[in-house]
């Protein structure tokens, strides 16, 4: 099974080799045809500390790196 990759926001870059990515997805609602936009944060990996506050990055899923990091940052 190939692994997602989605595209975000880094929103915070406090912990070592750790960035909070926010990822956006905006879909039409079903009944009310109107555009919707949902996000979501996630945690992710980020073995250089090369990623700062307001970076575009691309994450893809990872086996579990630690409780919380399910993602590492594979591009700006």
């Amino acid at each position: 099974m190939p692994k997602r990759i989605l595209t975000g926001q880094v929103t915070s870059d406090k912990n070592d080799q750790t960035v909070t990515v926010l990822v956006e997805r905006r879909f039409t609602h079903p009944v009310l045809k109107k555009t919707i936009r949902k996000s979501k944060k996630y945690r992710a990996h980020d073995k250089g500390n090369d990623f700062k506050v307001g970076d575009m990055v691309k994450i893809q899923e990872c086996p579990p790196v630690s409780k919380t990091k399910r993602w590492e940052v594979i591009t700006t």
